[in-house]
């Protein structure tokens, strides 16, 4: 197994999109734990409580609010911070959003793409780029094997489908300009994520978190829908491991799924199980569908290119990820000092074998 710990990003500066988002806001967490400069580009819209906002972290970063769209702010913050590492993951990420504003969704996931291309190839200090996507870019055939990275790209929805084409945006700009300019470029697709801190909407973990706080049931909308779930700490690890391995040798550079292992890939109502397992209470959950627009009902990824290239492998399994994402929660619940949970539960993880 290749080892990697947080080390390599010591005194590195780091321009991450998307920073105050849930995952986004772990990953600040990480890169400040490893002791990086991390410059945080984000919109900084508060729909929802927000994790950034619980533990801190904005106080130890430099925290600009931008939309990506906004191609000539963005060339202002590349010239005057000069970024080593970027790390993409600005977007409009839900399904059911898209199709309520499909022009939002396509602008801030395509014309977002291209300009932070567009800022790595005029700022001349970038040596790794990971552009992160998701493993809905694949044309779903409702097949019960994983998507391999050289499966066809077509995302169904105005979601996966500006995904797609953020994949495609960032193999075109490789070809064309990254190729010539000693900068690695790789993308990263990843499964669904779980974890402490997640507040969005028309999520089924925050939905579980949202009932059992207020002693509900839960409802599921389709419990027989199958996606690859893992803890947010996961895919975070596996890019900042693909931008440190490429940073060092453009060998690394490519386009890597990021998942669970195959016999962690539940059912929505087997991972509801779980969270009911460790929530106790007497929490129960029920089927209630909502006639919502279409989602995929199977999807599986392949990551054996990830585990081969890297020696990587999954830290923590499905019942691991529920129980750390419980234990998050029943501390928010209690008061408790979120930060030094966070930085916990990252130490736990990094240490994990």
């Amino acid at each position: 197994m290749m080892i990697f710990n947080l080390d390599f990003f010591k005194d590195k500066k780091i321009l991450l999109t998307g920073h105050t988002g849930f995952k986004g806001t772990w990953l600040s967490t990480m890169l400040v734990q490893a002791g990086a400069t991390v410059i945080g580009y984000s919109t900084c819209s508060k729909k929802e409580v927000r994790l950034f906002d619980l533990c801190g972290v904005q106080n130890e970063i430099v925290h600009i609010k931008g939309d990506v769209r906004d191609l000539s702010h963005l060339l202002d913050v590349f010239h005057e911070y000069k970024p080593e590492i970027v790390i993409h993951m600005a977007a409009q990420p839900l399904v059911r959003l898209s199709y309520e504003d499909p022009v939002d969704t396509y602008s801030t996931n395509v014309m977002g793409t291209v300009n932070i291309c567009e800022a790595v190839r005029l700022s001349g200090s970038v040596r790794s780029f990971l552009n992160v996507t998701t493993d809905k870019v694949y044309k779903n055939n409702e097949w019960m094997w994983g998507y391999r990275e050289n499966e066809p790209l077509d995302g169904y929805d105005p979601y996966s489908n500006s995904k797609s084409c953020s994949e495609l945006i960032t193999h075109s700009y490789t070809s064309s300009f990254f190729s010539r300019q000693n900068v690695a470029v790789s993308t990263a697709r990843a499964g669904n994520v779980i974890g402490g801190g997640d507040f969005a909407l028309d999520r089924i973990i925050p939905d579980c978190v949202r009932a059992a706080l207020k002693k509900e049931k839960i409802i599921v909308r389709n419990p027989y829908s199958t996606r690859p779930y893992q803890h947010v700490l996961e895919p975070l690890c596996a890019y900042l491991m693909i931008t440190a391995k490429q940073y060092a040798d453009q060998k690394y550079a490519s386009w890597y799924n990021v998942g669970p292992d195959e016999n962690d890939c539940y059912s929505t109502g087997a991972l509801v199980d779980l969270f009911v397992k460790y929530w106790g209470e007497g929490l129960a959950w029920s089927c209630q569908g909502d006639d919502g627009p279409h989602e995929a009902n199977f999807l599986k990824l392949d990551c054996s290119k990830l585990k081969s290239t890297f020696g990587w492998k999954p830290r923590w399994n499905l019942e691991t990820a529920v129980q750390k994402t419980v234990e998050w929660s029943k501390a928010y619940q209690a008061g408790e000092n979120i930060r030094n949970i966070m930085n916990r539960q990252i130490q736990e993880f990094m240490e994990t074998k």
